[in-house]
């Protein structure tokens, strides 16, 4: 049954940067409430409670789960933390929106998956790109067959950081590496045109500690489609993506994960750029709004799942990052 107009009551589970950059966003959208916050240190929850006058602060994960005034929990920690904080949100019967990386492996996201499954539970993946009006445009240009049939993707993320040792993004017992942090935005962009891949090569370049620090990927489909994506924390990229048709190509110059612009390139046309503002009224191109209200419109219409960001395509991108784990020889502990 639907209800849109319901009210949706948030509570954010972490107080990182992330954390207070989505609480924000939701106070752009009508009929929205963060009511409350939780962090495993009260003086932590407290004090980002004040910073964003929120009402209730809770010194542990469960409290905020068990807060009945909570219709839907965004999970902002780390994602060596996702299975346990979301898991335990779920169990208490909160809908969850989690970041992504979804998980640390598709293990753990088949078993977050079940969970809500098995309860009648919303459950999402942060994955903002999907949600993003210029990639929703895009999906409907190339169904169009605009550029004819997708025959290679290529896409890349990567920013210079003089990472030190104790870094999070360097820690493998927090999930580190470029993979889960930046891969995984080429892989999702990959597989959202093209579907789970038939076939992956994958080559890194590994810290001291044994993470990837720079990583080539190429993805293939029986079809004849090729990907071949990167990610790195070693030198700095405008984040470029170029889809290739049989009639013709599409660019990003940059920021495709979160684009403000597209250009359509046919032979025998001049170039078409294709505007965030031609699709939307909000001019933020990197705004959290979009998946915030995705999940707002699922929870009031009674759904739970969402169709711009299926649970099947979520373990889809898991089980390509495990196997590329497995190819480039990132292990993290705990974790097969």
């Amino acid at each position: 049954m639907s209800d849109g107009t319901r009210v949706i009551r948030w509570g954010i589970l972490a107080t990182g940067g992330i954390a207070a950059e989505f609480t924000e966003a939701l106070r752009g959208l009508p009929d929205t409430e963060v009511v409350a916050v939780g962090s495993r240190h009260i003086e932590s929850a407290k004090a980002f409670a004040e910073r964003h006058d929120i009402a209730r602060a809770h010194g542990s994960w469960a409290e905020l789960a068990a807060d009945d005034e909570v219709d839907v929990v965004y999970v902002a920690t780390p994602h060596s933390a996702h299975r346990a904080a979301a898991g335990l949100c779920l169990e208490a019967g909160r809908a969850v929106l989690c970041e992504k990386a979804f998980t640390l492996d598709s293990r753990q996201a088949r078993e977050l998956v079940d969970l809500a499954r098995d309860r009648g539970l919303f459950l999402m993946e942060a994955m903002w790109t999907y949600c993003h009006p210029l990639i929703r445009r895009l999906r409907e240009v190339i169904a169009d067959g605009v550029i004819g049939e997708v025959r290679g993707v290529s896409a890349a993320f990567g920013f210079a950081g003089d990472l030190p040792p104790e870094h999070r993004l360097r820690d493998p017992a927090q999930g580190g590496g470029a993979l889960l942090d930046l891969g995984v935005y080429p892989v999702s962009f990959a597989q959202l045109l093209l579907g789970e891949p038939d076939a992956i090569r994958a080559w890194a370049h590994l810290t001291p500690e044994g993470v990837d620090d720079n990583t080539g990927i190429v993805l293939g489909w029986d079809g004849g489609a090729v990907a071949t994506l990167g990610c790195t924390f070693t030198a700095d990229n405008d984040a470029p993506a170029t889809i290739t048709g049989t009639r013709g190509r599409i660019e990003f110059a940059d920021g495709f994960f979160y684009p403000d612009r597209f250009v359509i390139h046919r032979p025998g046309h001049e170039p078409q750029s294709v505007l965030l503002a031609d699709v939307t009224d909000d001019p933020e191109r990197g705004t959290m709004r979009h998946e915030a209200a995705e999940v707002m419109r699922c929870l009031r219409a009674g759904e739970t799942e969402s169709p711009l960001v299926p649970l099947d395509g979520t373990l889809a991108v898991m089980r390509t990052l495990d196997a590329v784990r497995e190819r480039i020889g990132v292990t993290y502990p705990g974790v097969a």
